[in-house]
């Protein structure tokens, strides 16, 4: 229940639900909870958004209470699908598929050298110009922004120009020039000098810059942010807590959840296992399950692994509520890290969930990233890079002998912190510091 004492907080987001996957959740549960905390979430997020997947399961997290303003956008992506040939255009999709036509190319040129910061580009001002007349009648004088998308930050240096006195807080769920994506767009050096000129703009002139690990907080630091807090994802304990226990899995299952790209395509990883199936080490028993996004590119890699290519299961998309249900089914849970520069820093939102899952997780990344500083302290899992075939050999054994003896628990300790809940209090915490109640 929302107290009309509650200082109200103004988050502009581009995902919502129903918007599905994993940049709808970071917000949602932040707003949630909020409320417990003094402050009282108001939502503004696009009328007629354009993303590729929903899940109406997520909207029993959206308290009735809640404030949810909805303000008409326009998006470039009909031009996309023409130039590129495709109906629908899945999250990341415009960037793969082998060689590429003419028109595919023009297509990314096009995103990557137009369309600054990103498509969302066009409803910056007008959503600005609309915020800024209903601040001050609604008492609201804290306003958050969230990226990527991140055209959602110029909205709030719009109206922290107009306005210096209001509290602006910058959320990089990823970051800006550092995002490895950027790269592959073909932009030119001036659009680049662009680029970091927006990013310079919105991190000096936010009152903090919020991000969601240890590595891009001293990222944004090195950049010039004026003050930066990180503040992690996390899982929410109310998804898993339930009376009936989970049975043990039927399948000794190594369960991949969320979308997979080329970006993160351990191929060795694939033959490795390949190589363990032929050699008869689990039996019957194997399966690998793929829940979300699976690029078409990935999955043509599986056919040169013919002992594997018969183990994969592929769920396209499933409500969240039956995602949770997954993480009971599986035996481990598989986490792939890009190889870029900045995937130490990267810690996914099903990390967290992986380990309210209490399954072990297996990491194909960089051992000295974030992620496997929180894998190891949680003793939740491991991290393996391509040097490691033979430790993750014998992780993948002792995994399954476990399972075989009706143990696929993590065993994970002090994960408590990773709670939405208390990770919500903690940014209730950073707001109340800057005295605007």
């Amino acid at each position: 229940m929302t107290d009309s004492a509650n200082q109200k907080v103004l988050i502009i987001t581009y995902y919502w639900p129903p918007s599905a996957g994993g940049g709808v959740q970071r917000w949602l549960k932040f707003s949630k909870y909020l409320p417990e905390y003094g402050w009282e979430p108001v939502i503004f997020t696009p009328e007629n958004p354009d993303f590729d997947l929903k899940d109406d399961s997520l909207v029993k997290d959206v308290s009735p209470q809640t404030e949810v303003l909805k303000f008409p956008i326009w998006e470039p992506y009909s031009i996309f699908k023409k130039l590129s040939g495709r109906k629908e255009l899945k999250q990341g999709q415009v960037l793969e598929g082998g060689k590429k036509s003419l028109l595919s190319k023009l297509a990314i040129w096009l995103r990557g050298n137009v369309f600054i910061p990103d498509p969302k580009v066009f409803w910056a001002k007008p959503s600005a110009d609309y915020i800024a007349t209903i601040l001050e009648s609604n008492n609201i004088k804290t306003i958050v922004t969230t990226g990527p998308p991140h055209s959602m930050h110029l909205i709030g240096l719009k109206l922290k120009m107009k306005n210096p006195a209001i509290t602006w807080v910058a959320d990089f769920r990823d970051p800006w020039s550092k995002w490895d994506i950027l790269n592959k767009f073909n932009m030119t050096a001036l659009v680049w000098q662009k680029q970091r000129n927006l990013e310079q703009q919105v991190i000096r002139a936010a009152d903090c810059v919020l991000t969601v690990s240890e590595s891009w907080k001293s990222d944004f630091e090195k950049l010039g942010a004026r003050r930066v807090k990180a503040i992690t994802n996390g899982f929410d304990e109310e998804d898993f807590n339930t009376s009936i226990s989970a049975p043990h899995p039927n399948k000794f299952r190594i369960s991949h959840v969320g979308m997979l790209n080329v970006f993160r395509n351990p191929e060795w990883f694939w033959k490795l296992l390949n190589e363990m199936v032929a050699s008869d080490e689990f039996g019957d028993d194997l399966e690998i399950e793929f829940v979300g996004i699976l690029s078409d590119d990935v999955f043509t890699t599986f056919e040169s692994h013919a002992h594997l290519m018969p183990l994969i299961r592929k769920h396209n998309y499933l409500p969240h509520s039956e995602v949770l249900e997954k993480y009971q089914q599986s035996s481990v849970l598989l986490l792939l890290q890009n190889n870029s520069e900045n995937a130490k820093g990267h810690l996914p939102g099903k990390l967290f969930e992986y380990l309210g899952a209490s399954r072990r997780i297996l990491c194909v990344g960089n051992k000295e990233s974030d992620l496997a500083e929180i894998l190891n302290k949680t003793k939740s899992g491991s991290v393996f890079e391509q040097t490691d075939e033979d430790l993750l050999k014998s992780f993948l054994r002792e995994a399954y002998q476990g399972w075989k003896g009706e143990n696929s628990s993590s065993n994970a300790q002090g994960i408590s912190r990773f709670g939405r809940k208390r990770l919500t209090k903690e940014l209730s915490e950073l707001l109340n510091s800057f005295g605007t109640r």
